[in-house]
């Protein structure tokens, strides 16, 4: 795993001692990314300069630093990721007469490209990846991310400058281009915790989508294809459904898996795996344990608080499977210490809390291990998620209902304060009776004034339903989560949810949590279950195979069962969260009234202070639980007051 950074001068008027410099100024943003190496390359003729920074996992060697050249020397590259199929990959290079130099997958990808042409290479290759590749024949500059989205990569065209990264920071530090704040990226941030591709914070800098290519020729011009589309994926598995029985299903899937793991496994340093004693990480644990001669190197972290601890879930899996297991349990003091430095790890605005513990957990293991694998994208890709079965059974109750009659009951239930349904529910027992009351009556009123299943999908994933609203002088960028032709490409609200979640929550909020959050100490995550292969066959699986007598993920579970007992796992699924809303009102509250100061924010003019410190004032009361709502803003200015310290926004 590394950081990759550079850019392209299109006038030709850089020195090469200036892209040099600037190159490697670039790249050493990113050290925390490849603490091990880094490295410079340059063309000054063409205006051309990489950066690499270095986190060795296979080849430790020299022979396999970047920026690389190819042995026929028109090709460089800097890569970021890991390739599992380079082995093979590079038999056949060498059956057809490639020679190597090293052992590293980075040259395997380079000479495929030379050999084979980039699409025929990139669609050959396994694995998470990000890389630019400049031909120096063509002057022609790529950049290539991996299929779901598992690395991240930056670019932006400002004139003749065309800058790229891993990271924004990297970005940054180019003395050519200035950031400016896109308040229409910042309105999509409030609604969403995460600036969804493929804008980013900044004004004219981009996300690259994931299976995308940019090629930008010498004349200025920038072209992006996909070789890869999730869509395609999605709506060509529906229509050629799996035929078969359960059990050829199950021993498809298993072997598939088997095998993804299996290829993760592969490395040159320790390597070990988080555990949440939940089916995705447990599913990961089991086959990696059964493919391991030793007892896989296990990690997870709990906390005191009630409802917030999957520790000892973990625990009981880990000592059934025989994993030598690590465990920490996290005072609220540990956690809330590193909330400060999230916007140092988080280079634009990022808010799903779970940032929090994924950190805690990625900063434990990197004591042990190097590389960790973890069970992320399970939920997306064999249908877990509570908000799927939710959101289907509610609207099947509440769409048939005329829009007047759900209107004026929604105006009903919002005559009372929350505080009226909150004492109302007092006299339910406790075990029936649902925690906040009143802020889910208030939220049931929204939905009844819904219009279709698709604006309830979107209640549903928005922190603040109209952020237009709140951010000063914005227009929210809508993307495939308004296209209005999604109901008719993917019919089924249950999958139209999952593939947008897989579209969008998946690579710009699960994704980008753990890639940030691992890096920031230099620990390499994979994802076994986003192997494309089990992603395709999981698209022609029908309902029934992810989704059974009511429990989710039902083909992973068989799977599983083989390998752990069904009481271990069988319980109500917990996200990976935080007592944020608790924190909020106690120890976390002085430092969120600094930051949600009215004063300041109307100063600084972008948010409006009004609804932020009503919101605020009533989670300070109890009446509500605004937690969703005040953490993106609480993120923002963190990482506002970080960039201005820095001179940058």
């Amino acid at each position: 795993m590394c950081g990759i950074a550079g850019f392209l001068d299109l006038s030709r008027s850089t020195s090469d001692q200036v892209l040099r410099r600037t190159a490697g100024a670039m790249a050493e943003t990113l050290r925390h990314r490849g603490p091990d190496d880094g490295g410079v390359w340059v063309e000054a003729e063409a205006g051309i300069a990489l950066g690499h920074r270095r986190l060795s996992i296979l080849d430790l060697s020299p022979t396999g630093s970047q920026p690389m050249l190819s042995q026929n020397e028109r090709f460089a590259i800097a890569y970021n990721g890991e390739v599992y199929n380079f082995e093979e990959l590079r038999k056949e290079l060498e059956a057809a007469g490639q020679s190597f130099r090293g052992h590293s997958d980075t040259e395997v990808i380079l000479e495929a490209c030379a050999a084979r042409g980039l699409e025929p290479a990139v669609k050959s290759l396994i694995g998470m990846f990000a890389f630019a590749l400049w031909d120096r024949q063509t002057r022609t500059l790529t950049l290539v991310r991996d299929r779901l989205g598992i690395k991240p990569l930056y670019w932006g065209l400002f004139g003749s400058l065309f800058l790229f990264g891993s990271e924004l920071k990297a970005l940054c530090a180019h003395p050519g281009w200035t950031p400016e704040i896109d308040r229409d990226a910042l309105a999509a941030f409030m609604r969403h915790n995460y600036v969804p591709a493929p804008h980013s914070i900044y004004r004219g800098i981009n996300k690259l989508g994931p299976g995308q290519v940019l090629t930008l020729r010498d004349n200025g011009s920038v072209r992006i294809e996909s070789y890869w589309d999730l869509q395609k994926i999605a709506t060509n598995g529906i229509a050629d459904r799996r035929n078969g029985n359960d059990r050829d299903a199950v021993d498809e899937l298993e072997e598939l898996l088997r095998d993804a793991v299996g290829r993760r496994m592969v490395a040159d340093v320790p390597l070990g795996a988080f555990l949440s004693g939940g089916v995705d990480s447990s599913s990961v644990v089991a086959l990696m344990q059964a493919q391991s001669p030793r007892p896989v190197k296990t990690f997870s972290i709990g906390f005191n608080e009630a409802g917030y601890d999957e520790a000892k879930h973990a625990k009981a899996v880990a000592a059934h499977l025989g994993t030598d297991h690590t465990e920490l349990y996290v005072e609220p003091g540990d956690a809330q210490e590193i909330i400060p430095r999230l916007s140092e790890w988080y280079d634009e605005p990022f808010a799903d809390s779970s940032q929090i513990p994924t950190f805690l957990v990625s900063e434990m293991t990197r004591r042990h291990v190097t590389v960790a694998l973890s069970g992320d994208g399970g939920d997306e890709v064999f249908a877990g998620y509570n908000r799927y079965f939710w959101a289907e059974s509610l609207w099947r109750r509440l769409g048939w209902l005329p829009p007047a009659l759900r209107r004026g009951t929604a105006a009903a239930l919002r005559l009372p304060p929350p505080g009226f349904w909150d004492h109302l529910f007092h006299a339910v027992p406790p075990r029936w009776r649902p925690g906040q009351a009143g802020d889910k009556v208030y939220k049931l009123a929204d939905i009844l004034t819904l219009t279709d299943c698709d604006a309830l999908y979107r209640c549903l994933i928005s922190m603040w339903q109209q952020p237009d609203s709140l951010v000063l002088s914005a227009t929210e960028p809508k993307g495939v989560l308004w296209d209005e032709e999604m109901a008719s490409k993917i019919p089924a609200f249950l999958e139209r949810m999952q593939f947008m979640d897989m579209a969008t929550y998946l690579p710009d909020d699960i994704l980008t949590k753990v890639d940030r959050a691992s890096m920031a100490v230099s620990l390499e995550v994979r994802v076994p279950l986003l192997d494309h292969r089990v992603v395709e066959f999981a698209w022609r699986l029908p309902r029934n195979m992810k989704i059974r007598n009511g429990e989710s993920k039902w083909i992973l579970r068989q799977i599983l069962y083989k390998h752990v007992p069904r009481n271990l796992i069988e319980r109500p699924k917990m996200g990976f969260g935080v007592p944020i809303d608790h924190w909020l009102r106690n120890d976390l509250r002085d430092w969120a009234e600094d930051l949600l100061d009215e004063s300041r924010l109307r100063q600084e003019g972008f948010l409006k202070p009004e609804p932020i410190r009503r919101k605020w004032a009533e989670h300070q009361s109890g009446r509500r639980n605004w937690q969703y709502q005040l953490w993106p803003v609480l993120m923002f200015q963190l990482w506002l007051g970080h960039k201005k310290r820095q001179g940058i926004a």
